[in-house]
């Protein structure tokens, strides 16, 4: 994964891009982070989890470029799959959301690969998050646990002060995450 060249990073969190922006970094990316997460719940949530984006981007001193929040678009593009449960066809769609709009933001930028940070939680499966990437021409598919990612995230989480929330983001992952499901 060597390079020299650009890449956009979705961002689902501050604390998950903490360890992917690092892992990029040190592997000659210039990181250019996008929030782009209209699938979060309540709109308080997004806001703080933005806020904490906008922290780290501080911090590691990262261009941040924000998409707009949309959650009745995103509740269309789901519509009929509410009552799937975690890990399911619902977030397949999810995947697929996000990582449109995330290729799209790299055309419109003009970056010549995108990846997520989707990849470092323990609770999603890196196959199903590739899956839905590789619709996409410009998807990179990094699975950021590997190497002990996600400890490596609550670390870095831990040194910077951000908020670590609780459950995935929409309203249908709030239950399950409360239980460690997410």
């Amino acid at each position: 994964m060597e390079s020299t060249s650009s890449i956009l990073l979705h961002t689902c969190c501050g604390p998950c891009a903490t360890t992917c922006t690092e892992r990029l970094a040190s592997s000659g990316y210039e990181v250019v982070l996008f929030f782009s997460n209209s699938n979060i719940f309540p709109r308080e949530e997004y806001e703080k989890r933005l806020e904490n984006v906008r922290t780290l981007a501080g911090i590691l001193k990262l261009r941040l470029e924000e998409d707009l929040y949309d959650h009745e678009k995103w509740l269309r593009h789901i519509r009929g799959l509410e009552d799937e449960p975690e890990h399911g066809r619902r977030c397949m769609k999810c995947f697929e959301f996000n990582l449109a709009r995330a290729s799209r933001m790299a055309d419109r930028l003009r970056l010549p690969a995108f990846t997520t940070s989707l990849s470092v939680s323990r609770y999603k499966q890196s196959a199903k998050i590739f899956e839905a990437g590789y619709a996409f021409p410009k998807f990179e598919a990094i699975d950021f646990k590997k190497k002990d990612g996600y400890s490596r995230s609550i670390a870095l989480s831990r040194r910077y002060g951000l908020y670590r929330q609780n459950y995935c983001g929409c309203e249908f992952s709030m239950s399950s995450w409360g239980k460690g499901k997410g």
